[in-house]
């Protein structure tokens, strides 16, 4: 069995490591009780989008071949822009598929008119800005920039992004996403990134979380009337 002073050892680690794992084991707790009872669409913000939404057809459009493209082509996508067809070349360039012209970038009304297609109608656009550059806890990171930023006039702080180079509608963002990012964050501990389940603080504490948990267990056995019994009988 154990001696006295060694489980006063055990006891007085349980305590402080559980002191010190106490904040972050609440943040985990809050954010799963968080992720548990929230709807992932609502967070992606599909009923601020017009799930109905079906791409244009176009009709006398020229072949991608006739274009002067001298690397070739590897990918290829058709984008309605302010109901003018485009291809969208090698991730890379924009054409008008009508008559194969060279588009640099869209226009803040062109952006408009692609979140409108894409959005729920009835929203009321409160401004329009561009974004050249995003840090790494920005809601629109890892994605293609530039980008025009379109917010809406809603309590959710509501804003849409389209991406200026393609053309393409990006994503949503509004306020329960931001909560969900933000305790995503505190989940798997990437205080740099929020995405990166591998960092050096998320695997140093798990494994004192774990230690913690077993101490718990240890200090149980060494106090517990019963274990002392059935150690006891044991060892006659």
């Amino acid at each position: 069995m154990i001696n006295r002073h060694t489980a006063l050892k055990i006891r007085k680690t349980h305590r402080y490591l559980g002191l010190f794992l106490g904040i972050q084991f609440l943040f985990w707790t809050i954010s799963g009780l968080y992720f548990s009872w929230t709807d992932i669409d609502d967070i992606h913000g599909d009923h601020f989008k017009n799930m109905e939404y079906q791409p244009k057809a176009f009709n006398d459009l020229i072949s991608p071949s006739q274009l002067s493209i001298s690397e070739g082509i590897s990918t290829i996508e058709l984008r309605d822009i302010n109901n003018s067809p485009y291809y969208w070349i090698n991730k890379a360039q924009l054409y008008n598929a009508i008559d194969g012209t060279l588009k640099t970038n869209i226009t803040k009304k062109e952006a408009l008119y692609i979140a409108k297609l894409n959005m729920k109608s009835g929203l009321e656009v409160e401004s329009i800005e561009q974004i050249n550059e995003t840090g790494k806890h920005h809601e629109y990171r890892e994605k293609l920039l530039p980008a025009y930023v379109i917010s809406y006039k809603s309590d959710e702080a509501l804003k849409a992004y389209v991406s200026i180079n393609d053309g393409k509608f990006q994503t949503v963002r509004h306020r329960s996403w931001r909560w969900f990012d933000f305790l995503w964050m505190t989940h798997t501990m990437d205080y740099e990134g929020r995405d990166n389940f591998n960092t050096i603080v998320l695997r140093a504490f798990s494994l004192l979380g774990l230690i913690t948990v077993l101490s718990g267990f240890l200090l149980w056995f060494t106090s517990s009337p019963s274990a002392k019994k059935v150690t006891k009988r044991l060892k006659k």
